[in-house]
């Protein structure tokens, strides 16, 4: 059975961004079923989980056959495999590879750095000073990404594939923002992709250990 770790509870601002949640849909996407590794903060520095996830993080993914951390990298195997998320010919999984790494290499650094200030900094002096500059370039980067989208519906082959599950995610940490309305075609692409069955699904089953802790200490629902 393919498992996947994944944290017991995080705070309101993070859930449904959590990582897991990309591992959770390719393998909604391609059918197949998987358990649950809920964990705990208090694991994520264990020489047990270290020896699965050296950086304490999640997900960490086992099938069977292979152990496996980086959600992208845990995509991509899945995607190898799946019809549903990778095409058989040879240019068409150039495609897919392509704009996979262009979610994690080429977008998702200046989305980051814009959250990780919201999030985490904003009251901070040298995060008011940076924060201009860093909404700049995540605006400059979607505006290539949307006429790089133009009027398809997805990045690769004009087929949904494993590119854009990461892609989608990336812009899903924009959602803190009203940044992407000012981009309808890529607003349009991600609530196009969040309307699919398998995404709500594995949104439901993150969110269901979240939901369950909240419900056993109140106090956690308002991020204490």
């Amino acid at each position: 059975m393919i498992k996947v770790t994944a944290f017991k509870w995080v705070p309101p601002f993070a859930q449904g961004s959590v990582r897991d949640i990309r591992v959770r849909w390719a393998l909604e996407e391609a059918g197949l079923g998987y358990d649950d590794d809920l964990i705990g903060f208090e694991d994520q520095a264990t020489p047990a989980y270290r020896a699965r996830q050296p950086f304490g993080q999640v997900p960490a993914f086992s099938d069977g056959r292979v152990q496996m951390f980086e959600s992208g990298a845990i995509v991509l195997y899945i995607a190898q495999n799946s019809d549903a998320l990778m095409p058989a010919d040879e240019g068409g999984r150039a495609m897919v590879l392509t704009w996979l790494f262009a979610a994690s290499n080429t977008v998702e650094p200046f989305v980051a750095q814009l959250a990780g200030i919201d999030l985490f900094h904003a009251e901070k002096a040298w995060a008011k000073e940076r924060r201009p500059d860093v909404e700049e370039m995540v605006r400059k980067r979607l505006g290539e990404l949307q006429a790089a989208l133009g009027d398809r519906n997805w990045f690769a082959n004009d087929r949904f594939s494993a590119a854009d599950i990461l892609m989608t995610h990336v812009l899903r940490d924009l959602r803190h923002t009203d940044i992407l309305a000012d981009f309808p075609a890529l607003s349009a692409y991600v609530a196009r992709n969040e309307a699919r069955p398998a995404f709500k699904r594995a949104l439901t089953d993150q969110l269901a250990p979240f939901r369950a802790a909240e419900a056993a200490d109140p106090a956690l629902a308002g991020g204490v």
